[in-house]
């Protein structure tokens, strides 16, 4: 599979299959086809997209996904592939039955990169960063410290130059950009979390009870901060009070485009993650000790 995000939010569009292709009807009727196997993610944000149920039931088959979002560009509904491996019931009860110290030596390990992650692009941008990398090393099994909280309160001001800035804020301003490319990555890790055959519900540290894809908030962690870069860069030239438009969408998009680098080797966002989401399955199988995170 091509790994593609195809977003529908700037007008109304039909959306329906023909002979294996994705048929997109806008209102002028002109009708334009893409591969379905071409698409990893189909993201849904205008009102009036109307979606046919071939088109559903063909990205499932495709191993791809469909997000549905809210006016706040926040997931509202993730549509996943739910036979995407054929040990999937037998990883899905030693899943469910995973001991509580390997949950918590999961979540340090995730933690731990998160940091060091976050501690490597303060440094890029800004030369220093801010004493996170060292935490990283401090983070304990289960991280009873809740060091990466703590990691939170320094690097929010830091990472914009901005004191007041505060993560989750309902203004206008770059946390809207934050959202969008937040729910971008996590639509990837839920895919590669099925593929891998785990249920995407069944959380290491994120327990929501409205929440249908906590592993996938375990997962993205350690990628959050190659979102946090793009909305550096993007807000270096722009206002971020201004409502997201195509143009800072396609920058952010710019997330799963663009191909990263580990240990001399160089590949796209899809196949990182779904190396991390495959190493957790190996670790939760008993097949690892340590989880094995890409630092990109």
């Amino acid at each position: 599979m091509t790994d593609r995000v195809l977003e529908f939010a700037e007008g109304p569009a039909l959306l329906s299959v023909r002979d294996r292709q994705l048929v997109i009807r806008r209102e002028e009727n002109l009708d334009v086809t893409t591969p379905l196997d071409e698409l990893g993610v189909l993201v849904i944000t205008h009102p009036r997209v109307q979606v046919t149920q071939a088109v559903i039931a063909e990205m499932a088959n495709a191993g791809g996904m469909v997000v549905v979002c809210d006016n706040k560009y926040q997931p509202a509904a993730m549509m996943l592939p739910m036979q995407a491996h054929f040990v999937q019931t037998e990883r899905y009860a030693i899943q469910a039955q995973l001991p509580q110290p390997v949950r918590k030596r999961l979540w340090q390990q995730i933690v731990q990169a998160k940091l060091r992650a976050q501690g490597r692009l303060l440094k890029k941008l800004h030369g220093a960063d801010g004493g996170i990398s060292a935490m990283a090393a401090r983070v304990g099994s289960g991280d009873p410290e809740n060091l990466e909280a703590q990691a939170a309160r320094r690097y929010w001001p830091l990472i914009f130059g901005d004191p007041k800035f505060r993560r989750g804020s309902e203004g206008p301003d770059q946390n809207n950009h934050l959202n969008y490319g937040y729910m971008v990555l996590r639509a990837v890790c839920a895919r590669a979390i099925c593929a891998a055959g785990l249920h995407p519900s069944m959380g290491l540290r994120h327990h929501n009870r409205y929440d249908a894809f906590c592993l996938a908030s375990d997962l993205m962690e350690p990628f959050r901060p190659l979102v946090d870069r793009l909305v550096v860069e993007w807000i270096r030239e722009n206002d971020p009070t201004q409502p997201l438009d195509r143009f800072s969408k396609a920058h952010l998009l710019r997330l799963v485009t663009e191909r990263y680098l580990h240990q001399n080797e160089e590949r796209s966002l899809f196949d990182w993650v779904a190396g991390a989401a495959n190493a957790m399955c190996r670790v939760m199988m008993g097949d690892a000790k340590k989880l094995e995170l890409p630092e990109l």
